[in-house]
């Protein structure tokens, strides 16, 4: 008896057939990289090294305050009348000063007027003196005395200061350099100027005949003030003149 087969008994059924995939790795991650600083433009650091130079160069370069900068100083013109003791204050004469006036000079402002008594006047011949009030030592005064028709020589006219000035002779004394000088105004008139450089003090002295009288302008300060004041006090100094020669 044959045997009957059947196809689907030949063929594979699907429904058996199972196909295995094989297991699928995960795609690696790419690793994350440090992101570097973005570089600032080139143009923007020349300009900063630009500007941080152009700043030192300005504090470099930029002088100091000094006291070239600070403002002018103020001055008032004095008459002086070199009267005589009995005289003095205008007593027994004409009190206008400008009207009477036998020399002027000038002086700062601020500066305070000290007064002269009439037995300073009778005896050393003080006629006039200004200080200044931050320092009283920083000054000047004239003297004057009478019977003089013309100059000594400029040694001698000093050393006869220097007899009724204490402080003067104690300033020649302990001097550094004295020096002398003959100039002669725009009118011809002889003065004697002189300066002397102390260790402690300075000293500027003007001295010239004129009415028959013998005047001595004296501008002093200790050294500090000196240094300090230095033009301030030549143009005191050089601003003496005698009434008639200006």
């Amino acid at each position: 008896m044959a045997t009957i087969f059947s196809p689907s008994a030949l063929l594979p059924s699907s429904s058996s057939t199972t196909t295995t995939k094989p297991p699928q790795t995960p795609p690696l991650s790419k690793p994350h990289l440090p992101i570097p600083p973005t570089k600032p433009p080139l143009t923007a650091l020349l300009t900063t090294t630009l500007t941080a130079t152009a700043l030192a160069t300005t504090l470099l370069t930029t002088p100091p305050p000094s006291l070239a900068d600070s403002p002018p100083t103020a001055y008032r013109l004095y008459y002086g009348t070199a009267a005589s003791a009995a005289n003095y204050g205008g007593y027994g004469g004409n009190s206008d000063k400008k009207a009477s006036a036998e020399y002027i000079y000038d002086i700062p402002d601020g500066w305070k007027e000290r007064l002269v008594s009439k037995v300073e006047k009778g005896t050393n011949g003080t006629d006039s003196e200004f200080y200044n009030p931050k320092k009283r030592s920083e000054r000047e005064y004239l003297t004057f005395l009478a019977g003089f028709r013309q100059l000594a020589p400029k040694d001698a006219v000093l050393n006869n200061l220097a007899l009724s000035d204490v402080d003067l002779q104690d300033l020649i004394a302990s001097a550094d350099r004295v020096t002398s000088e003959e100039r002669k105004d725009e009118s011809g008139q002889v003065y004697y100027v002189y300066e002397v450089d102390g260790v402690a003090a300075h000293s500027l002295i003007s001295v010239t005949c004129a009415n028959n009288k013998l005047y001595a302008h004296f501008v002093n300060a200790p050294t500090p003030e000196w240094n300090k004041d230095r033009d301030m006090l030549r143009h005191v100094h050089e601003s003496f003149k005698t009434v008639g020669s200006f």
